[in-house]
């Protein structure tokens, strides 16, 4: 069993990994670290927990855990990986685990240099969903592929909240425009070349609050917005010569509503429905998570795999302050 302490007592953790934790077959929380003790314990105490920290320090240094998870404020998710590489844990940092590219680069020689396994906690990676449209596309399912499309927005204007607080890291793009572009290049296994987009932001905030993004992945295109404040929506299309691919509830599996694909023919007719009741993939994260390290073999998200994802989220970042295309 890899035992994990959690590095804060966030809410995604307390509501989502948390829990698939301690329902994985391989793993199991151990600790609970806050910079306030009591948080720390009360946390600890309802998910049955033995140990509870006062400090992120004492926690790391502790025999206690093998590995950590880390839900902080996305600004603080370097320090902490690199600390806790440097401290023998393995490391599950929550998405975005960086702000920049470079930064990842950082965390590549972190691990290398402490030799434990650091990954971004992109839960999609581990969902049946995306594997089924991954087989789909390499069947020729829908002939050749040619336009991805995709959406993901919600309303939120909450000041206190950090997404909309640019120093902790907010904005839409870090949050949320991590997810289609995960997806399209981990189901074609593709690589963006060049980027065309538009950011807008809020005058208040000074985070962005929109995103309009074109790009050419050199044998298909994909367009897709982003949003933090425009009525919810979730989707993504993978449109071929022969029909086209439509997933339903794509990113927040379960809790969005019910995980669907749709498989239409090139004539309209819908050929094939896979639903997906309960894909549990915050707790596959975890396990996939934890053969990795204990050395067993599965499939993660590598540190290579968000560098690439950073470095399209940077590139339209760039390509957002100037008109027509930016390399990647």
């Amino acid at each position: 069993m890899l035992r994990f302490g959690i590095l804060s007592t966030a809410k995604i953790g307390r509501d989502a990994v948390v829990p698939a934790i301690q329902d994985a077959e391989n793993c199991v929380v151990t600790a609970v670290a806050s910079r306030d003790l009591s948080r720390a314990r009360q946390m600890a105490d309802r998910f049955s927990v033995p140990h509870a920290f006062g400090s992120y320090e004492d926690m790391l240094s502790s025999d206690t855990i093998d590995a950590v998870y880390i839900p902080l404020p996305t600004s603080q998710h370097v320090e902490w990986s690199i600390k806790a590489a440097q401290a023998g844990k393995h490391v599950l940092c929550e998405k975005p685990i960086a702000l920049k590219a470079q930064e990842i680069e950082q965390l590549i020689a972190a691990r290398d240099a402490g030799q434990v396994l650091i990954c971004e906690a992109l839960m999609i990676a581990y969902a049946p969903v995306w594997h089924k449209v991954r087989a789909l596309l390499s069947e020729g399912a829908i002939g050749t592929l040619k336009h991805v499309q995709g959406a993901f927005t919600y309303f939120n204007r909450d000041a206190a909240n950090m997404r909309n607080i640019p120093e902790l890291g907010g904005g839409g793009l870090p949050d949320i425009g991590v997810y289609p572009a995960m997806a399209t290049r981990m189901v074609t296994g593709m690589e963006p070349v060049r980027v065309q987009a538009r950011t807008d932001r809020d005058p208040e905030f000074g985070t962005d609050i929109y995103s309009s993004v074109k790009a050419d992945f050199g044998s298909f295109e994909m367009s897709f917005y982003v949003a933090t404040q425009m009525a919810n929506r979730q989707v993504m299309v993978f449109h071929g010569t022969e029909g086209f691919i439509e997933v339903r509830s794509p990113f927040n599996a379960d809790r969005w509503g019910a995980e669907e694909i749709e498989l239409t023919n090139q004539k309209h007719t819908v050929s094939q429905i896979f639903r997906y009741q309960d894909s549990r993939q915050y707790r596959r994260q975890a396990e996939s998570f934890a053969r990795a390290a204990l050395g067993q073999e599965a499939e993660v998200v590598t540190l290579e795999n968000s560098l690439g994802n950073q470095r399209f989220i940077d590139a339209i970042y760039r390509a957002s302050d100037r008109d027509g295309w930016e390399a990647v």
